[in-house]
């Protein structure tokens, strides 16, 4: 199960206020084969601000940061596919001495979700699935009016009208097959508290589980776990070949995993995945992440899933439209929801993206589409200012100031 940091962020107050990971495609405005915009307006985006350069004032902010030990993992801006500034801070094992670089993979917490949305979309695609189909299509198991009712597009979205038992954020997993058990009977315990459709259920205990309902459909038309569904058919098709679900066993052995460091009382840090006891919610508890999140991406993986989208590598055109397209309003002004992601207009242009925060790590990734953009913020620090840090790459890319939430 995924998790947003135990210190208090509120993923969606953090993410739904500005396109901070926010997305939209909508219609006539499309996230692939998009129509070409008029030539001045085409001219200016295709310009590299000097704030993304190196030494530009992204590059500064960031900087300031690490020196503060304030933020330790891996920035990259892209545009177009190319790298325009790529930054590497801090230790992904401080145990064995190795520092974080561009190809060392995070947890992107709930970041992960939108993996889980291109895989029901390629179902779709494929005509295996439709959105309109109900749980009970697909599953057995459910309180009949989840299986009558709640649809795979309730799933996707904060209205669902799901809930479910706490999670035992406490409790240690020890394979795949355990994890894979837990959702299987978690899920079952779902209760519709709401008219699917009716309400936004996202802040409930158990909202997660609709995620896991979702994969449980995945699982069933495929034939195939949700891990190795997305491995092969996600990451396996846009390239991203240091990307994946792992396990804790792959956490504590490969190199190219940053671990997570969580924030002690007195100022030091501590290894979560080496101790597992440590921390409200500490991802390493898990063993493997799941459709709620706990996925690993390294930062050029991420532009890779940009332009697998961009070129209909991953989805075709009008899919990929649909899976970036706005369902309903979002919580600000010139936001909305997406599926598992919100949306928002930024200075004149889309923006598509996802971000989340877990014991010791926080994650943002943000897609502009109009302009060929990419920013990429990963971390394996809790209380990093994520925040702070995607409005100075919103500001250096599109050259607007936003303010953060309750901000002057």
């Amino acid at each position: 199960m995924g998790s947003d940091s135990a210190r208090g962020v509120d993923r969606r107050r953090l993410l739904g206020w500005s396109g901070l990971a926010a997305a939209g495609a909508a219609a006539g405005a499309p996230l692939v084969n998009r129509a070409a915009s008029a030539a001045p307006e085409r001219s200016r985006r295709d310009q590299i601000p000097p704030d993304t350069l190196p030494g530009g004032a992204y590059d500064r902010y960031v900087a300031e940061l690490a020196a503060a030990d304030k933020f330790s993992g891996v920035v990259l801006l892209a545009h177009q596919g190319r790298t325009v500034l790529s930054r590497s801070y801090g230790m992904a094992d401080k145990e064995r001495g190795i520092r974080n670089h561009e190809d060392v993979a995070f947890n992107l917490s709930s970041g992960s979700q939108p993996f889980l949305s291109v895989a029901i979309l390629q179902l779709v695609q494929q005509g295996r699935v439709a959105l309109s189909d109900a749980v009970g299509t697909h599953l057995t198991g459910f309180a009949e009016e989840i299986a009558e009712q709640v649809t795979i597009h309730h799933l996707l979205t904060p209205l669902s009208g799901l809930d479910a038992p706490m999670p035992d954020w406490q409790r240690v997993f020890h394979s795949r097959e355990e994890v894979h058990e837990h959702h299987e009977r978690w899920t079952r315990q779902a209760e519709l508290v709401a008219v699917p459709g009716s309400g936004d259920n996202s802040h409930r205990p158990g909202g997660g589980a609709a995620l896991a309902i979702a994969a449980q459909i995945v699982e069933a038309v495929t034939g195939t776990t949700f891990w190795d569904y997305v491995h092969q058919h996600v990451f396996g098709r846009c390239g991203m070949t240091g990307s994946a679900f792992y396990t804790r066993e792959q956490w504590l052995t490969d190199e190219h995993i940053a671990h997570p460091y969580l924030l002690q009382a007195d100022g030091s840090r501590l290894d979560a995945v080496h101790n597992l006891d440590e921390g409200d919610r500490n991802p390493g508890r898990g063993f493997i992440g799941h459709a709620s999140g706990d996925g690993f991406a390294t930062a050029p993986d991420l532009v890779r899933f940009a332009t697998a989208l961009r070129d209909g590598t991953v989805l075709d055109g009008p899919h990929a439209d649909l899976f970036a397209g706005p369902k309903l309003p979002g919580p600000g002004p010139s936001s909305y929801e997406a599926y598992t992601m919100p949306v928002s207009v930024i200075g004149g242009q889309w923006v598509i993206g996802r971000g989340g925060g877990t014991g010791g790590g926080s994650a943002n990734w943000t897609i502009y589409p109009d302009s060929g953009w990419v920013g990429v913020v990963l971390s394996n620090y809790d209380e990093v200012p994520v925040q702070e840090i995607c409005l100075q790459e919103i500001k250096a890319i599109t050259g607007v100031a936003l303010d953060p939430p309750g901000g002057g």
